[in-house]
């Protein structure tokens, strides 16, 4: 099902490493041209290197910068008319209880895990509701945003930023609802997975039993390429045979976007 979004404009943040890389890769692979925001512009040329450049539209782009987030829009609308499918896959994590977190420890997470996504779905909703067209909403989510009781490794305000992207999905598939729009919203929610983000945290043995960037890009295919009149609405991903709070290992902040 997923030649129906072929030629159609995807916008994903978080595309220099990791998950977001993965995703880009499989889009372009079914056709479809790819926005990829990043902040790292090197990691944006790799990556231009590894997809078909035809289909790869990179921006350079702070997700907790909103002026540029809208910018990055506004340039796709000039340049595509529009975007059909949004991935919302930056994320910040960091690792450390709550009680030892400074404040702007708390203002980076919250301001890329929740504020981040909730513009990104008001800008590419704006776009998919002017032209009516069935756009498609995808929240990388985590274990975190639903299991925080079976969690017990402190991981501070990232869980609590999850939380709200559980309850963020959860409020765009209402308001789509209400407004009678061809919007679909999925919340992805993995375990560990061997990203970037996680390299610090994660016991070296541990690294090739756990999720793979590739596993969480498949299950975003899968959602994507439901019919039009199924919604997945929750997928949960995690490990074979792994304990769900994981091997963490050492305290440490990570941003990747």
């Amino acid at each position: 099902m997923m030649a129906r979004w072929a030629g159609k404009v995807a916008v994903i943040t978080g595309v220099s490493s990791g998950i977001g890389e993965e995703i880009t890769k499989a889009l372009v692979i079914e056709g479809v041209k790819v926005v990829g925001l990043a902040r790292r512009l090197q990691r944006l040329q790799d990556l231009s290197k590894k997809v078909n450049t035809a289909d790869f539209f990179p921006i350079e782009c702070d997700v907790r910068n909103e002026e540029q987030i809208i910018k990055a829009f506004q340039c796709v609308e000039k340049k595509f008319g529009g975007v059909d499918i949004l991935v919302n896959n930056a994320g910040a994590l960091h690792v450390c209880s709550l009680i030892d977190t400074p404040t702007k420890e708390y203002c980076r997470i919250i301001d890329t895990n929740v504020i981040a996504p909730a513009i990104c779905a008001r800008e590419a909703s704006k776009s998919m509701r002017k032209r009516n067209v069935g756009g498609h909403i995808v929240n990388i989510n985590s274990i975190a945003g639903h299991f925080a009781h079976a969690l017990h490794t402190p991981i501070g305000m990232y869980g609590v930023s999850k939380y709200g992207v559980t309850a963020m999905s959860a409020e765009l598939r209402h308001e789509m609802i209400a407004e009678n729009l061809k919007i679909k919203v999925t919340s992805v929610s993995p375990g560990l997975v061997n990203t970037e983000m996680t390299e610090e945290f994660i016991e070296e043995e541990s690294r090739k039993t756990i999720l793979q960037p590739k596993d969480i890009a498949g299950a975003v295919m899968y959602a994507l390429g439901t019919p039009e009149h199924v919604e997945i609405a929750e997928v949960t991903v995690i490990p074979h045979g792994i304990p769900i709070e994981g091997p963490f290992k050492t305290t440490r902040s990570y941003t990747i976007w």
